[in-house]
């Protein structure tokens, strides 16, 4: 039976292209995104690639009755949801230095990157604890890294990304807490990062071209392994939180 897939924010960017290389790989995606028309127009583009198992559906993730909505959907189209990407993202605008960073700002970023991951996926649990073999994948990044925020060497960029890292941070530890709580059951929680990717998140200054950046989240989703949860994967392995 052909495993489904919900990605969020996947209309453009990585979203894009993790569906469009999950489809290529026979997973039926849902693909997430904030207006309907604009993630019509992606199921479009899919389809014209000869990729017809994909759908589009309309999800803001900082919409609690847009999330329930969409949950309505997928409840009435499948019987269980095998792997839910919380892929949605903004980074927010300039500067960002802690010290300067308008709280608007960081509260956007939060609301979106943080507070709409969880809420997407607590709805969507229900549907999740109905596959044999769930799996939620958060999309963070290195700039969510203690570890490597307080390693030598550490870019003076990265001060350019505050508000944003702190939402990726703490989208680790919902990874984790979550990981925890589903302990002992056979779901897999693990956040990816698909590393420094040239999209509109970063106005397209990215070194990694969305392929190569959607490739550590294809790898994370189509390698279920009962008992790997709660980890921060790349590309090259795991990533210190």
């Amino acid at each position: 039976m052909m495993k489904t897939v919900l990605i969020t924010g996947a209309n453009k960017g990585i979203g894009f292209e993790t569906a469009k290389q999950l489809a290529q790989l026979g997973y039926y995606i849902y693909v997430g995104s904030r207006n309907l028309d604009n993630g019509l127009k992606a199921e479009q583009q899919l389809k014209a690639e000869g990729l017809s198992n994909v759908e589009a559906i309309e999800l803001d993730v900082t919409d609690r009755e847009s999330i329930n909505r969409a949950k309505s959907v997928l409840e009435n189209k499948i019987t269980a949801l095998d792997i839910l990407i919380n892929n949605a993202g903004i980074s927010g605008e300039q500067p960002q230095n802690i010290s300067v960073c308008d709280l608007a700002i960081l509260r956007r970023i939060f609301e979106t990157n943080y507070f709409g991951a969880i809420q997407v996926t607590q709805q969507f649990l229900p549907l999740l604890r109905k596959s044999e073999t769930p799996a939620i994948i958060n999309v963070s990044s290195e700039v969510g890294s203690l570890t490597l925020h307080t390693a030598p060497g550490r870019s003076p960029n990265w001060d350019n990304f505050h508000a944003y890292g702190s939402s990726k941070t703490a989208m680790n530890a919902f990874t984790i807490m979550l990981a925890n709580e589903l302990s002992g059951t056979n779901f897999c929680v693990n956040s990816v990062t698909p590393g420094y990717t040239a999209t509109d998140l970063n106005n397209f200054q990215g070194v990694k071209t969305v392929g190569q950046g959607a490739k550590a989240i294809v790898d994370l989703a189509t390698q279920y392994q009962p008992g790997v949860t709660g980890k921060f994967f790349r590309e090259d392995g795991e990533v210190a939180w």
